[in-house]
């Protein structure tokens, strides 16, 4: 090929199979090569092919966007953090999706979730790509939400090229490496020194909760998801473990890695995500779901705090998973829980998602229980079978019965 002269006249009479060469030699005309006098030649095995095609194609997209090669790009959405501000300390917990870390951004405190979801090869290029976007929609509604119950938003980073995250000699699982950008990108809230509400209630397993700690509890739940579901954002992974405690007990929502914005067609919303034994039956079975799958996984979270152990505990998640979808398995409530209480957790699992009801008013039903006269479980060395409540509350539930 030769260096200089030729573009002009060549693409203009290129054939359609010779694109390529002419775009090639007028891209060669733009560039910053240094044309040598006209009798040099350039010899074709000098030339990557193959990077001077990503480079034409990053050049004429540049031309596309008004850019000059080189040029920094435009303003970071308003919710895009900047990495190298972000102090990664130490990794927390890890999950499916990714790693939970603790962390400095700037000079506050926060919690930092990797998220990876091409690790093992566990979601295809197109699945991550759908995720991405899903977490880009999400993150546009969440730095507005203001609410007592959800985890303060501090941004989200789409890509990982300026993360680093240091070594640690007790963790095979935290090395340093950070996963390629094109499939992961990270999450950065608040950090609440509290734990998780799932830590909280193992260490409660034998002495219980007092029932009023547990409505406590719940509301809080419940009014956070509420104000999710009335920005149409589905969190699709509520447990125990996704809920923080500051260090006042008080409950926030968290994690929301995997959460989407409402479809209006229901189609658009399929497959199995979430944690199994949280599952609503229709996200097990791959049918289409909306946001009725959170009030399922949180009439199981009811459940949990209420008798402050794990469902389904005795059973493997693959038998659970195919009872709970084609034989209605759901964990067994005590004796003793008073009526008002189980009614709302039957109504929150109910197989029919038509038939649960929306977060707002499962507030509404928590907020007109009556905590006065217990109605809570006692230690299990103090209990008799079942569990315990007073009298009248025992009373007043055989009599339901």
């Amino acid at each position: 090929m030769m260096a200089s002269g030729t573009g002009a006249q060549s693409t203009a009479t290129a054939e359609p199979s010779d694109w390529k060469v002419a775009a090639l030699d007028r891209f060669l005309q733009l560039s910053d090569i240094k044309e040598e006098e006209e009798d040099e030649y350039i010899c074709a095995d000098k030339f990557d092919l193959t990077s001077m095609d990503i480079k034409l194609e990053e050049h004429l997209a540049a031309k596309a966007l008004g850019k000059r090669d080189g040029e920094p790009e435009g303003p970071k959405a308003a919710w895009e953090i900047d990495l190298s501000s972000l102090y990664i300390q130490r990794a927390v917990a890890h999950g499916v999706h990714g790693t939970l870390f603790r962390a400095k951004y700037y000079d506050q405190d926060v919690a930092v979730k990797l998220l990876n979801w091409g690790e093992d090869g566990y979601s295809t290029p197109e699945e991550i790509a759908h995720l991405r976007k899903s977490l880009e929609e999400v993150a546009a509604v969440w730095q507005n939400l203001d609410h007592p119950n959800i985890t303060k938003f501090i941004g989200v980073s789409m890509g990982t090229s300026n993360l680093m995250i240091p070594p640690s000699d007790d963790d095979a699982r935290n090395n340093g490496d950070v996963p390629p950008p094109d499939r992961a990108c990270c999450v950065v809230v608040e950090f609440l020194t509290g734990g998780t509400l799932k830590g909280h209630l193992i260490k409660h397993m034998d002495s219980k909760l007092p029932y009023k700690e547990v409505v406590r509890f719940a509301l809080a739940m419940a009014r956070g998801l509420s104000r999710l579901h009335s920005r149409n954002i589905v969190h699709r992974d509520v447990k125990t473990e996704n809920m923080l405690l500051d260090g006042e007990l008080n409950l926030k929502i968290a994690d929301f890695g995997v959460a989407r914005l409402e479809q209006q067609d229901p189609r658009e919303m399929t497959g199995t995500t979430g944690t199994l034994g949280y599952m609503a039956p229709e996200v097990l079975n791959g049918k289409p779901y909306n946001r009725s799958c959170d009030v399922y996984s949180f009439g199981i979270c009811l459940w949990e705090m209420y008798c402050c152990d794990m469902p389904y505990a005795d059973l493997a998640f693959t038998d659970a998973s195919s009872a709970i979808v084609h034989q209605d398995l759901r964990p067994k409530i005590p004796g003793c829980c008073p009526s008002a209480m189980a009614r709302i957790m039957r109504r929150c699992w109910h197989a029919d998602p038509t038939k649960r009801p929306d977060m707002a008013e499962v507030v509404r039903l928590l907020e007109a229980l009556d905590t006065s006269k217990g109605g809570g479980m006692l230690p299990d060395d103090r209990k008799m079978p079942g569990c315990f409540c007073l009298l009248g509350v025992a009373m007043a539930h055989r009599l339901a019965i």
